[in-house]
């Protein structure tokens, strides 16, 4: 039986929207009545299943509101399925929002000791680290200061060393390849190419299709949250391109 680093089954994830309120009993009971459902469902995930092995890169494509982003929180554990099963063996390094995990107030050394603990890393292993991701990240003469007086680039730069200072096991990106100069963003996707190399199972979300071609090695195509198709990168990216 192959032991697959991540496998999702039959997933769904519901929303469900209060689209409004009864204020008293007697409005409540004439809702009711008039079969009024104050609440609304959205399905933003139906029945997507597929597995990811060590050293493969699913690229997963759609267009806006598809549920890619959502797919992916519930890869890290940020949100739970509403329905089937998702199993991950080994240690995730999310990079969904890079410094959506920061507090602007602290340093940026500060912030790589917090961020780094939140994905599961130990203090002293964060602390030895920090003169390490601070060089990586091109951020030595800053590190000490507050995160509010960063650029919106430079705290990219220090989310994505945080989350890939060490190998993890599995990858999840969201759309931050494209952050930040040219100069980033090549260093990003090398450091990519790095830990993929080290067999790590990756999960790509990108609206960049020639990023996909590159690095994928098969592509999960989403239509309105549902699995449209499931192959390889050349094959699905061919049939979205025509759709």
């Amino acid at each position: 039986m192959i032991d697959h680093v991540i496998e999702v089954k039959n997933v769904d994830l519901n929303y469900i929207i209060r689209h409004g309120r009864a204020t008293t009993l007697k409005e409540a009971a004439i809702s009711s009545m008039k079969g009024i459902n104050l609440d609304i469902t959205i399905n933003a995930l139906k029945g997507v299943s597929f597995t990811v092995d060590r050293g493969e890169v699913l690229a997963i494509v759609g267009h806006n509101g598809a549920g890619k982003s959502t797919l992916l929180k519930l890869i890290a554990r940020v949100l739970p399925p509403t329905a089937g099963s998702i199993k991950v063996n080994g240690s995730v390094a999310p990079m969904l929002e890079l410094g959506a995990g920061f507090n602007p107030e602290l340093s940026g050394e500060e912030n790589i000791l917090l961020f780094g603990v939140l994905l599961g890393n130990r203090t002293k292993e964060m602390r030895a680290k920090v003169s390490e991701i601070a060089e990586w990240a091109g951020l030595t003469d800053q590190i000490k200061l507050p995160l509010r007086t960063y650029s919106t680039g430079m705290v990219a730069r220090l989310g994505f060393a945080v989350a890939t200072f060490q190998h993890s096991g599995v990858l999840i990106v969201d759309e931050i390849l494209g952050v930040g100069d040219a100069e980033f963003q090549q260093k990003s996707k090398a450091r990519m190419l790095e830990l993929i190399s080290q067999g790590d199972a990756t999960i790509l979300v990108s609206h960049d299709l020639t990023t996909v071609e590159k690095l994928a090695t098969k592509v999960l195509w989403l239509d309105h949250g549902q699995q449209k198709m499931l192959g390889p990168t050349k094959e699905v990216l061919d049939a979205y391109r025509k759709a």
